[in-house]
Formats: structure tokens, sequence, C-alpha cells
């Protein structure tokens, strides 16, 4: 039996957390109305990311941190993943979350379930004199608008041409970067696009899927890597 080992990317709104916790705090805290209509200018690509995240902010004003952390304790975290997280260190399996939404709440709910040691690469969250949101991106691509995390750039910068790749996503800002990987299972709206689009996919309902189907991979003597995301890989290298 072989013993394949991947380079794991995992969304966290949604994903490993069971509610989107970026559009609940913005919705809950902020306008909910101008938040949901910035939404649907940003998903419509009317509006860049980074404009998109910054506006939503600013509809929040005076932010309570006591009132989010009761907020956050109402939101669980996907029945499978601790397990995953598990799977994955013993397995030797690399594992990352990237996420367009920000390290204040991420950090705050992998402390939670014992979680922190996790690489993440995520928007930042800072705050202003009077509580107010300050939204910083250091991960934008300067050539795509559609997300302030540029997911894609951090498969590309930790993955080879060896790496058995494999993505975990359930929403719109998992699109382009689950074209890239291997494996990708799905859920939500990612499942319809990879169905619309023909791109092979994993439906899954919990991180208990995932582990079932990647011990299944690991196990195989010929692992084929996608064709698809082959070519796409080569092609950004080839842009530069």
């Amino acid at each position: 039996m072989q013993n394949n080992t991947f380079k794991i990317f995992v969304d966290f709104d949604g994903t490993i957390s069971q509610k989107d916790i970026g559009e609940l705090m913005l919705l809950h805290f902020g306008d909910s109305e101008k938040a949901l209509e910035i939404a649907n200018d940003w998903m419509s690509y009317n509006i860049k990311a980074t404009d998109a995240w910054t506006a939503s902010c600013n509809t929040i004003k005076k932010f309570d941190h006591t009132e989010f952390d009761k907020f956050l304790e109402g939101i669980q975290i996907d029945p499978g993943f601790i397990k995953f997280v598990d799977w994955c260190m013993n397995g030797k399996s690399e594992l990352k979350i990237l996420s367009d939404g920000f390290d204040y709440y991420i950090d705050k709910f992998l402390m939670r379930e014992g979680l922190g040691h996790i690489e993440t690469r995520t928007n930042k969250l800072f705050f202003g004199n009077e509580n107010q949101l300050m939204p910083l991106f250091p991960y934008t691509d300067e050539e795509c608008a559609k997300c302030a995390n540029c997911k894609r750039n951090h498969i590309l910068n930790y993955s080879s041409d060896e790496d058995y790749t494999v993505y975990v996503g359930d929403g719109f800002t998992d699109f382009c970067p689950a074209q890239f990987c291997d494996f990708i299972f799905a859920k939500n709206s990612l499942l319809k696009y990879c169905e619309v689009n023909r791109i092979t996919y994993f439906p899954y309902s919990t991180f208990h899927d995932v582990i079932e189907k990647l011990e299944e991979l690991k196990g195989k003597k010929r692992l084929k890597k996608r064709h698809q995301a082959d070519l796409k890989r080569r092609e950004v290298f080839i842009q530069g």
C-alpha cells in the first residue's frame, strides 16, 4: 500500500465553522440592509472585494467586543474537523486555512477549539479609538479584484508540481482556488459551481466524509493528479 501525503487547503467560514461568521458579524453588528447590498455588488463583480469589505465594516459603529464573544459562542465547529486535524498530523499531510475573512474572529474561534496551532492566511482586522473596524488586506492580487485574500496565490506558493493538493470549501471565494487543486471537496455554492463548470469534485457534508475519501486516496497505488489543475497552474507560471 502506498502512503500518499497531501498539501491540504481549507476554507474557514461555512466550512470549518458551521456558519459564515464574517457575513453574520456584518449583518448582526452593522447595517444589514446595506451589507447585503454591498455583498450583492461584490458577487456581481461591480466592486472590488477589498472595497466591499471596507464599506461593510464602515457600517459597524463602536464595535462591542463582549457582545461579539457571546455571539461567537453560538457558532459551532464542523463535527469532524478536530478529528480531521489529527488525521492530517498523524499522516504527515500539511494543512493550511485560507480565508477571505478576518483574523480577529478566526483566531478566537480556533483558540476556543484548541486549534490555535494551525497555520492560517487571512485578512487582518484592527480597531480604532472608538472601536471602529479597520480592515487590512496583506494578500491581495493586483490583477484580480474578486477576493481580498488571494487563495490561489497561497496554493501556488505552498505547493509544488510533485505535491498532491486538496481543497475543501463551500462558497464564492472558493471558486478560483479550487480549480488549482487535484482533489476538491465541495458543498453548497462551490458544489454547484463545480457541477456547472464540469470540474471533478467530491461532495461532502462534514469532515468525516473528507477523512474517509482521503484515506481511500492515500492507499491508491497510482494516484492521478487532476489534469485541468496542472494546466491552470502552468498557465499562471507562464504568465509570470
